[in-house]
C-alpha cells in the first residue's frame, strides 16, 4: 500500500535531502553501506544480539530511503542505480530472514523456518509478479499497491526484531502475519496483471 502513497513521505524525503545531500557520498555508495549493514545485522542475529541487529537494520533499511532522495535531488538517478537498489533491497530482507533462523523462535502451528520461509517466499513472489508482468509485457507501467508491499514488510521486520526482545511468541505472530500477506499480496499483482491484459489485448 505504502508504494502507491508515496507522496506522503515529501516532507521526510525533504529533511532527508537537506542533512544528506551535502555529504560527499553518492547515492551508490549509500545503497552499498546499506549492504553492509545488512550483512553485520546477520553476524548480530547469528550471536542472538537482538539489540545491535535492530540497530543496523534500521541503518540498512533508512539508506533504503537516502539513496534514493539524494539521486533525486542531484539529479544523479540512472538505470544502473536503481536496478542496484532493487537488488539491494532483495538481500535486506532475504538475510534478516536467514538470521532469524538462528534464533530460539517459538512453534505456533508449524515450526518458525516454516514461517521464515513463506514470509521470504512472499516477498520474492511479490517482487517477482511485478517484474514478471512488464518483463512479459503485460502490463505498461510497474505494478504497485496491494496489501502487504516493500514498505509494510520492512516495517514489520522492524516490529519483529523489537518483539523478539520482550516476547518471542509475538514476534512469530507477526512472523505470520507477513508470510500469509505477503503471498496474498503477491496473488492480489498477479490478478491485477492478468486482468489489466484482458482488458487491453494484443493486436
Amino acid at each position: 500500500m505504502l508504494d502507491s502513497h508515496r507522496h506522503l513521505f515529501k516532507e521526510l524525503e525533504k529533511i532527508i535531502v537537506k542533512v544528506f545531500s551535502p555529504l560527499p557520498i553518492t547515492p551508490n555508495q549509500y545503497t552499498l553501506i546499506a549492504f553492509l549493514s545488512i550483512f553485520i545485522t546477520l553476524y548480530f542475529l547469528v550471536k542472538q544480539n537482538i539489540i545491535l541487529a535492530i540497530v543496523f537494520f534500521f541503518i540498512a533499511a533508512f539508506l533504503d530511503l537516502v539513496d534514493g532522495a539524494v539521486a533525486r535531488s542531484k539529479n544523479m538517478t540512472t538505470k544502473t542505480g536503481a536496478y542496484l537498489d532493487t537488488i539491494i533491497d532483495r538481500y535486506v530482507e532475504g538475510i534478516l530472514l536467514l538470521g532469524m533462523l538462528f534464533l530460539p523462535l517459538p512453534e505456533i502451528f508449524f515450526p518458525a523456518y516454516v514461517w521464515i520461509f513463506l514470509a521470504l517466499f512472499g516477498s520474492i513472489t511479490t517482487t517477482y509478479s511485478k517484474a514478471a508482468a512488464k518483463e512479459k509485457d503485460l502490463v505498461k507501467q510497474e505494478l504497485k499497491g496491494g496489501l502487504l508491499s516493500r514498505g509494510e514488510r520492512i516495517i514489520l521486520l522492524v516490529i519483529t526484531l523489537i518483539l523478539i526482545t520482550f516476547n518471542a511468541t509475538y514476534a512469530v505472530y507477526v512472523l505470520i502475519i507477513i508470510a500469509v500477506l505477503s503471498n496474498f499480496t503477491a496473488l492480489q499483482r498477479i490478478n491485477s496483471a492478468i486482468r489489466l491484459n484482458i482488458r487491453t489485448p494484443e493486436k
